[in-house]
Order: C-alpha cells, then sequence, then structure tokens
C-alpha cells in the first residue's frame, strides 16, 4: 500500500494531478479543492494516497491532508457511494463543512456535489453521523468535542436550528452558528437564537 507519494507536480488536469517522483509520473485523483490550492506546475507537493482497486482497473486517489484522505475513505464506507462521488462531495465541502452537514442532516450541503441526489444524501448523514469522530471532525477552538453530542440533542439548540432555517439559513449554517455559542444547551431559546443571528454577521 502506498501511504503517501511526494514529488513534482508535472500537469494539473480537470480531476487528476500528474505527479513525478524518481522518474515514474504518478496520475493522482483528486479533488477540485486540492487543484484549487496546487496553484503552480513543478511545485513539491506531497500527497496521502488511496489505491482503489476494481475490476476494470486500479486508480489512485490522494489529497493534501491525511484528514482529507480519511473522509474520503470515510464516504467509500457508505453504500451506493464510491471514489467519484466521494470526490465531488470533497470538491464542494470542506472537511469540516461535511461534518458539520451530517450532524445538522443538512442535505441541501452535500447535494450540491455533482451526482449526489437527496437519497445518496441522506444515506451519508444516516450511515455517517455515528462514525465521526468528532475530535479530529471539528475545530476545537470552537466547541469542545464532547460537547457537541450534549449541544445536538439538546431542545433548545434544535428549536433555535430550526427557528434560523426559517429565516432562511442552511442547517449547516445555523448549526456552525449554534456550536460557537458556548453554553448554547443551557441558554433560553430567545437568547440562543439572538446569539447565533450575531454569528451570521
Amino acid at each position: 500500500m502506498i501511504g503517501y507519494i511526494k514529488g513534482t507536480v508535472e500537469a494539473l488536469e480537470q480531476d487528476y494531478i500528474l505527479l513525478e517522483n524518481n522518474g515514474i509520473g504518478y496520475q493522482i485523483f483528486t479533488s477540485a479543492m486540492v487543484l484549487n490550492q496546487i496553484a503552480n506546475l513543478h511545485q513539491t507537493v506531497q500527497i496521502f494516497t488511496y489505491l482503489h482497486v476494481r475490476e476494470e482497473g486500479i486508480a489512485l486517489f490522494g489529497f493534501l491532508t491525511k484528514r482529507e484522505l480519511d473522509t474520503f475513505k470515510l464516504l467509500l464506507t457508505v453504500s451506493g457511494v464510491g471514489p467519484k462521488a466521494a470526490l465531488a462531495i470533497l470538491s464542494v465541502l470542506s472537511v469540516n463543512d461535511l461534518a458539520v452537514a451530517i450532524m445538522a442532516g443538512d442535505t441541501k450541503a452535500i447535494t450540491k456535489a455533482n451526482g449526489v441526489g437527496a437519497k445518496g444524501a441522506n444515506r451519508i448523514i444516516m450511515e455517517l453521523k455515528d462514525k465521526l469522530s468528532l475530535d479530529d471532525m471539528f475545530d476545537q477552538d470552537v466547541v469542545p468535542a464532547h460537547q457537541t453530542s450534549e449541544m445536538i440533542n439538546s431542545n433548545t439548540v434544535q428549536d433555535t436550528i430550526l427557528a434560523l432555517v426559517s429565516l432562511g439559513y442552511s442547517e449547516t449554517e445555523a448549526f456552525r452558528a449554534v456550536k460557537q455559542i458556548a453554553g448554547a444547551e443551557e441558554m433560553n431559546p430567545e437568547d440562543l437564537l439572538k446569539q447565533a443571528l450575531k454569528k451570521m454577521f
């Protein structure tokens, strides 16, 4: 198994990079976000890789961080989600944004990915909600991971998220705003809504 490849970027195509290492050019499929981060040819980068084997052949997928790679592999555990769909999702959502969308049950955010419909998004949410490692997926400087599950189960938080959604915000935006408020699950709904609205601006 190839853990990572460090080499020189020789080509940037629509859905892959060509990475040269010791005279060998590796075709590594990746997300649009990664391609946007690799702005220049001939720069040296380290790509964390995943070798996907199927009957039609083998393909190499890669990302700039291990967190992205781990999230990609986690998406592949969902029934009906293949490498193409996983790449599409990680092309429109960062690792943190995807985690928030899943925890918030925000199918709209996930269906922004090309080729991912409402059923597929619901399946991703259902199958990954309990598999997410909050310690790794969420920003620790916002809310400690152990508090996130308490927050999700709070009626006050759920009511506030619904109120924000009724005002036109997405579930992901609402969840992210509430997540930034310390002690949100202990606040009354009116105060929490006011504080959350401040985070929106």
